[in-house]
Formats: structure tokens, sequence, C-alpha cells
């Protein structure tokens, strides 16, 4: 059965590290027949959270720009891909925004399933961990049914291309054929 996948790459760059996996991870899951839809976040317009608590009532939140749409996907997709490139031990601010920003609807993003592709010139996945306690923070401590499915550790990536020969290019590919 088809599912429907939304990946978000957070990166800065178009065919940087963490977005070159990201592809290869649509790659594979379209081959497998899936309906991929990618959201470069640096292609949208994403406010900081106020935190003003008007969404914890109303379910949407008083800034008028692009989150609301990302939100709509999010809520609509059975498989959702966080893509980040990996800056001093964390997730870059792009993917922290709009993790941040889910707040008005989160509660409605429920039973997904989670990858999550992380890219950093560090070569240990070690060091990685931080990020990926922060995502699991977000899925499993505030979605209900949220899954991990996988993770892809892009390490020794540092200019874009680096991350061309690794062998995570070939798991991102298989992640997403399996998805």
């Amino acid at each position: 059965m088809s599912k429907k996948i939304l990946a978000i790459s957070s990166s800065f760059r178009k065919g940087g590290n963490s977005d070159t996996l990201c592809d290869q991870f649509i790659r594979g899951a379209q081959e497998a027949g899936n309906d991929v839809e990618k959201i470069f976040v640096n292609d949208y317009k994403i406010n900081f959270c106020r935190g003003c608590g008007a969404c914890n009532i109303t379910h949407k939140c008083v800034q008028k720009d692009d989150m609301a749409v990302i939100l709509d996907k999010m809520i609509e997709a059975d498989v959702i891909v966080l893509a980040t490139p990996v800056y001093f031990y964390n997730m870059n601010g792009q993917m922290k925004t709009l993790i941040d920003r889910t707040v008005p609807r989160y509660e409605e993003m429920r039973n997904k399933d989670f990858y999550y592709i992380l890219a950093a010139a560090d070569e240990s996945q070690a060091n990685m961990q931080k990020v990926i306690q922060s995502f699991r923070g977000f899925t499993e401590d505030c979605l209900d049914g949220a899954k991990e499915k996988g993770i892809i550790y892009g390490t020794g990536a540092w200019q874009i291309g680096d991350i061309m020969g690794s062998p995570a290019m070939e798991e991102a590919y298989k992640m997403g054929k399996s998805a």
C-alpha cells in the first residue's frame, strides 16, 4: 500500500549533505511506489514561536506566515522525514523553529512513522545523539502513536558533496525503499 511521505529538509543549502541524503531517501521511497513530497524549509517563511499561548486555546497561530501550510501537510502525512545538518551538536535553527511552531496542531499528528536524517562534519555518531534526543523529545513525548523507524547518520561531511561517497547514501536509499 502506498504511503504519503513528507520529507522536511532544513538545510540552508540545496544539495547540501543532509539535503542530498534526504533526496536519496525520497528516491528509494518513490521507487517503492510511495507518494512523496519534499519541503525545503528555507523556501518558506517561518517565524519563531513567540510563546504567547494563544494557540493553546484556538489551535491556530496568531502569526501569518507559511507554517500553517506545513502543518496541514504534516497532519496529512503517514510518514515524516526530518533531515537536518548538525550545527554545534544539535539540529539547525530552521528545524528547531519548525518543531516549535507545531504547537497549535501537534495533537493532530497521531500515529506517524518518523525517520531522522543527520549530516555532520564530525566522524562520530555518538556526537549526534543530542539531535536524536531532541527529535525523540518531540515525537515520543509529544505525539501520540509516533514510531521511530530509522536514523541515517551522515558523518564526516563538512563541505557540499562530502556525503557522496559515504555509506549513508546507500542507507538512505534503502531506508526510503522500505519506508
